[in-house]
């Protein structure tokens, strides 16, 4: 599915992954309930959104895809989609190639095992560990990692990611603190 035309030549695209949700119950909080509210700012302006694994259920995929063109992988905690979504994908927004996948493996060998498994891609987004990464790979491959909205485990904070795309380049690709100093 395309990114949705912003209109201004630059797609911004907002990085999920790790947010371990599932619906809420009607009455329960409604659909905001536990995603920061700065994560659903960044949500709510997005050209389209990426999901790196462990949504837990199809409602939570139904809201994000409410609101931006949405693709998502599946994690290792989505028992419930399985079947649904893929293991990994490879996706292009704006002329840029984004491999998704939710367990990259290791900390060693991560960089040239993501460039064997996604050669063509420019960027690879993938989830898992809760830890924010967001550094050059092999050949400059950009490995991407959001954090966690809602788990931050040993993280200072929550967090989420962002790319912006013009012409066909990767300009910006940041991770957005969520909570704590600064945000």
């Amino acid at each position: 599915m395309p990114p949705r035309d912003s209109g201004s030549g630059s797609i911004r695209v907002a990085v999920l992954a790790d947010t371990h949700l599932r619906t809420p119950s009607p009455g329960a909080g409604g659909p905001t309930r536990g995603l920061p509210k700065k994560a659903w700012e960044h949500l709510r302006g997005a050209d389209a959104i990426l999901h790196a694994g462990d949504i837990l259920d199809a409602g939570v995929l139904a809201l994000l895809a409410d609101l931006a063109p949405l693709h998502a992988v599946l994690g290792n905690n989505d028992v419930s989609l399985v079947g649904s979504l893929p293991v990994s994908r490879v996706v292009e927004l704006g002329g840029v190639r984004i491999g998704m996948i939710h367990d990259s493996g290791a900390l060693s060998g991560r960089a040239e095992r993501m460039r064997r498994r996604f050669p063509d891609s420019d960027v690879v987004v993938f989830g898992h560990s809760h830890t924010p990464m967001n550094e050059a790979g092999v050949g400059g491959q950009l490995l991407f990692n959001p954090g966690s909205p809602t788990q931050r485990r040993a993280q200072p904070v929550h967090t989420m990611g962002e790319l912006r795309i013009v012409e066909g380049a990767l300009i910006d690709h940041r991770i957005i603190a969520l909570d704590g100093p600064g945000s």
